[in-house]
This record gives C-alpha cells, structure tokens and sequence, in this order.
C-alpha cells in the first residue's frame, strides 16, 4: 500500500508543458479503502512543495535574435496620451475629395500621437454633457498635410489640415500665440509618425484599386485548378470586359495626345479674339499698359460705388458677399463687358467690396511687390516711430508708378472708411487684418507665416494711420 502511495504522488507532479504553470493537474483514482484517500491527500501536500518547472519561451520573435520590425516599433507608442487639448474654432470644407459649405463651429480638440478628436464640448468630467453612444469626429494624421492659409476664409491665423482620404478641415483662433502653439503642435506629432506608416496611408487608396484585379487573378488561379461551370460565364464576362475597358481608354489617350498636339496656342486665341486679356489674375502693369492708365479702372469703379452707398455700413469689407453674385461680377469684369456697379444686381455693397478683395488677392504678384517685402518687415520693426515712418516711407516711393498710384487711391479710401469707424465699426486695426495678408505676402510661405500675418497687419495699420505723412509731398 505504501509503495502504491508513492506511485500515485509521482504521477500528480505538475506537467512543465502545461500552460499554467500555477495549476497542478492531478490524476485520481476512484477508490473507497482509507489508504487510498490517505494516500491522495499525501499526494496533495507533497505537491504543493514541489518546484514548477517555467515555461521555455519558443516564440521566435526575440529582441535579442532580430532587429524591431515596423508594427514594434508602432507598438511602443501610446496612442491614447493626450498631447494637446483645447478650443478652437474648426471648419470642414472637404470630406473625402468633395467640397463643403464653410461653417465655423466652436469644437474642443482632443490630440493624440496619431489622431485628433473633435467634440462639441470639453472631454473633462466636470464639463462633459455627452450623450450615450456619442462619437466624436476624428482625423487620422498618418500622412496628412498642415499649412497656414489665407486664401481659404478671410479670418487671421488660419491653418489647413489635408488628410490621405481627402479631407480638409480648417482650424483657427484669434490668439496668435495660441494657434502658433496648435500648428507646432500638430506638425510635430505628423512629423513624428514613421515615414513607412505615412506611405502605407498614401497608398491605401492604390491598393484598394487593385484589390479587385488580385481578386481577379486569384479566382482566375483557382479556376484553372478547379474549373467549375457555373463560374465560367461570370469570368469570361468579367475578361472581355477588363478587354474593352483597356481598348477605351487607349482610344481616348491616343485622340487626347492629337488634340494637345494640333490646338492652337494662346497668342492665335487671343488674335482671333476667343480669349481676351482677363483683368482677374493678370499682372498689374499689365491691366494699366491695357487700359493706358496708372490705376485699374475697376478699382476706381469700385472705390467709387462704395463712398456712395458703403461708407455708413456695419463691417464694410469685413462682411463677406455672396461668392456666386462675386464670381458672376467677376466674370462680366473680365468680359470687357460695360459695367454698371449701380445695377440692381450689384445693389450689396459686400459683393462690390469682396470682388475688390478678389481682384487685389488673386493678382499673381501683391500690391506690395515680392522683392520688398523683406525690407517692409524690416522697417515695421523700427522701434522709434519717427524713423519707422520714414523708412515705409522711402520704400513706397521706390515702388513702380501703377503699383504705387494703385496704393495710393486704396489707402486714401481706406482712410476715409476708418474716419467712420463709429458708424461702420472698422478702425484702422480692422482694416490692417482684412487687407493685410490681401496686399503684402512673401513669395513663398515658411514656418514663420504667423508672425508675419502679425506685420502685415501692423504695416497696413501704420500707413492707414500716418497716410498723410507717408503719401504727401512734403519731407518729414
């Protein structure tokens, strides 16, 4: 009896191949003598001493055996630590490709090491009023695109997000420190995501396109393994399709390379009088050599309709017009067609005051030109007034003659507008941020966009101010 004890505690020591190595299986005899049971408990006891056995890790993927593949490295960031969170006015104007109506909204913005959330109101336990079930939006960061943008709304310190799948969202604030610190922020946290995981995004798209010819191919493999008749049909179908398709487009590319190659060039269009010279887009001097003049005469036309009927009205060129009436004044501007800004359908002052926003900000090169934007900046930096003063000065009298007779007109109408600022609410610091970024620009955009919206509207400002001392004819 004693050696059957014996053999019955060796066979329940632990199994060193068991999963859990804190679990001890134990095979036991149905018995009814008092040593059988004394023998099992003895069993239990002298198990519960014994050493387990750990587990030899087989699993191949070892720090020490290989280098960090991609998804390790993935793995050791947390994408849940919260970066950066706060408010921000956002505007969705793309959703996959597709545009959408610009509508500003106040959204708490929640960033992560690879995402950003959206909610309508802070996230913080005090604060929050979701609902069950509430989902916020979320933009992706894995190869998406920032840049500041002046062209996209007439708000100041405005910044663009372009993500892989298409879509654009703009976000912005008033406090230039504050959405400084958002664009870094964000930039930072786009630049930090692995190179190999942004090209994965940017070729998602690519590889979802060819997913249905893989699809194709491999059914094609199985069939010519297992051929089954009531698949035939389907893909010799979905071949002669695949065949056709192929033949179109090498039509259409082959009658497109005949058309580019026979059309006629610009100048032909222009001498048979198909296409005339645009007034929206062209180059300054070249509106002025057209017109034999030193100042376009829409800019005139529209200063003029606006000191008769614009001058009282609340946020004058800073209330928006209707883009569609902006774009059809546009087009008759650009037609040679007589204009008559009295017209009834030019009867809203904003729509007169945004085409003349239009017509300054889609010149190709500013108001200000690009080589003297620099020395602008500079001299805004001046710390005495005086000297500051004088240096705008000398600068704008070296500008060329429609450049600076252009800006001469502009700003003594501008000036006119401030002198109504109790009526109209426009000081000469409102003015400055709607026409600053419009008519000085630098040639190409840097980090340092922020900052220098900040002196665009500071330079505007000061010859809004001191225009007299600026434009006149005497020496300061």
């Amino acid at each position: 009896m004693e050696r059957s004890s014996t053999s019955d505690t060796a066979s329940e020591k632990p199994n060193p191949s068991h999963h859990s190595t804190g679990a001890v299986q134990m095979r036991i005899k149905n018995s009814n003598s008092h040593h059988d049971r004394l023998s099992q408990s003895k069993s239990m006891i002298l198990s519960e001493n014994v050493k387990v056995a750990e587990p030899i890790s087989r699993h191949r993927r070892n720090l020490s055996q290989h280098n960090l593949t991609f998804a390790d490295i993935i793995s050791t960031q947390d994408p849940t630590v919260v970066e950066k969170e706060g408010y921000l006015l956002k505007a969705k104007i793309a959703d996959g490709g597709k545009k959408l109506r610009k509508n500003w909204s106040t959204s708490w913005i929640v960033l992560t090491a690879r995402k950003m959330e959206f909610y309508k109101e802070s996230k913080q336990p005090a604060l929050a009023n979701l609902k069950p079930g509430y989902k916020p939006e979320c933009v992706d960061l894995c190869g998406a695109r920032i840049e500041w943008t002046s062209e996209k709304s007439s708000r100041k310190n405005v910044f663009q997000i372009t993500t892989v799948s298409g879509n654009e969202f703009l976000l912005q604030s008033d406090i230039d420190f504050l959405i400084l610190d958002w664009f870094h922020a964000i930039k930072n946290a786009i630049d930090r995501l692995p190179k190999e995981q942004r090209i994965t995004s940017r070729n998602l798209e690519f590889k979802l396109r060819r997913s249905s010819s893989i699809e194709l191919l491999n059914n094609l493999d199985t069939e010519s393994k297992e051929p089954k008749p009531e698949h035939r049909k389907s893909l010799i179908f979905r071949l002669n399709y695949s065949a056709s398709d192929t033949n179109d487009r090498n039509r259409v590319k082959s009658r497109l390379k005949k058309f580019i190659s026979r059309r006629p060039s610009l100048k032909t269009l222009q001498e048979k009088g198909l296409i005339k010279d645009q007034i929206f887009g062209s180059h300054l001097h070249l509106v002025c050599e057209h017109e034999k003049s030193t100042v376009p005469q829409f800019v005139k036309l529209c200063i003029k309709a606006v000191e008769r009927r614009g001058l009282d009205v609340d946020g004058i060129y800073r209330v928006s017009g209707n883009l569609a009436t902006i774009q059809k004044l546009r087009f008759v501007v650009n037609q040679e067609e007589k204009l008559n800004l009295d017209d009834s359908q030019w009867e809203d002052i904003h729509v007169v005051t945004g085409a003349l926003k239009m017509f300054f900000r889609e010149l190709p090169e500013p108001l200000f030109p690009y080589c003297f934007f620099e020395q602008f900046v500079e001299a805004i930096k001046i710390q005495d007034n005086a000297t500051r003063i004088k240096s705008i000065r000398n600068l704008v009298k070296k500008l060329p003659r429609p450049n600076y007779d252009t800006m001469k007109i502009l700003f003594e109408h501008l000036q006119k507008i401030a002198a109504k600022e109790s009526v109209n609410l426009m000081s000469t610091q409102s003015l400055g941020i709607v026409f600053g970024p419009t008519l000085l620009r630098p040639e190409k955009e840097t980090g340092n966009m922020a900052v220098h919206m900040l002196y665009q509207n500071q330079i505007v400002e000061l010859m809004l101010s001191e225009y007299s001392k600026i434009f006149g004819s005497e020496e300061d």
